[in-house]
This record gives C-alpha cells, sequence and structure tokens, in this order.
C-alpha cells in the first residue's frame, strides 16, 4: 500500500507514468539510471528529467560515479521513503485545506452558470458582466450547487 501511495505521489509531481520509478527504487540503494531507463523503457534523458524532478523536492538522493573507460558519470539513484511519506502527508494535507475552503465558498456563495456554454462564474463575476455570459450574450441561470457540494464532500 505504501508504495501506491508514493507512486501517485511521484506521478503527481513529476507526471504519467514517472510512479514505476518508486516500484524500481523502493527499498533498494544506488540503482544505476541505465537500468532504471530500460526498467522503464524510456530514454537515460526522460529518466533523468523525472529523477531530477524528484531530487528537486528531496524525494531521491544520488551518487555519481566516473565510468573509467568511458570517462562518462554514472548517477546511481536512492529513493527517500520516509521524505515522500512526509511529502506526501503535506499534499494530502494541503488537498483537504483546498477542498474545505471550496466547500466553505459553495455554501456561503451562489453561482451562475450560462446553459448554452457552459462556464460556470460566481455572483461578483456575474454581476460586473449584468448577468450576461462575455462568450455568448445569453442571461446566466442561478446554478444549483448540490451537485458540486456533495462532489466535494465526496472527495
Amino acid at each position: 500500500m505504501q508504495v501506491k501511495l508514493l507512486e501517485a505521489l511521484v506521478e503527481e509531481l513529476a507526471g504519467v507514468n514517472s510512479g514505476k520509478i518508486v516500484i524500481i527504487l523502493f527499498n533498494k540503494k544506488d540503482v544505476n539510471e541505465f537500468l532504471i531507463a530500460k526498467k522503464m523503457a524510456l530514454s537515460i534523458n526522460q529518466v533523468r528529467n523525472i529523477l531530477y524532478k524528484l531530487s528537486a523536492e528531496g524525494l531521491v538522493s544520488f551518487i555519481r560515479k566516473k565510468d573509467k573507460r568511458r570517462g562518462w558519470y554514472i548517477y546511481y539513484w536512492t529513493l527517500n521513503s520516509e521524505k515522500c511519506l512526509i511529502k506526501l502527508d503535506q499534499t494530502l494535507l494541503k488537498r483537504i485545506d483546498t477542498l474545505n475552503a471550496q466547500l466553505r465558498s459553495r455554501q456561503l456563495k451562489r453561482f451562475y452558470i450560462c446553459k448554452y456554454c457552459n462556464i460556470e462564474v460566481s455572483e461578483e463575476t456575474a454581476l460586473e458582466h449584468d448577468f450576461t455570459c462575455n462568450e455568448c450574450a445569453e442571461v446566466y441561470e442561478l446554478s444549483n450547487n448540490e451537485k458540486p457540494l456533495k462532489e466535494i464532500k465526496a472527495k
């Protein structure tokens, strides 16, 4: 379960399909970047891009060693599971705060919707535009808050 949570976190930070890195690095130390690229079926540059994003967040660390034959540096990566869990905790708390703010906003304010463009605006925005849509000039209708409230509560 921990791996799945960390996988979701990495995908949120570094993009789609980057979560495979967690599976490769989980409970391992100093994994060769070329091995990671091979297992992920990505180019070395794509893998490095993902790893650099994670490194900037402090989720992975690396050591580099010089290849004596080629003279290149090879990076060996390690997943910092503890920092990943802390980051996951922070991300979830931030998401909960955002949802609570949206919930309060939905409960306290009224929203209007253009039935033709399917654009929803706050009461202030609707008032600024004389309750007419900027896109099609149709009159806004009062939006029903029940469905968005249920969605936010479910999340």
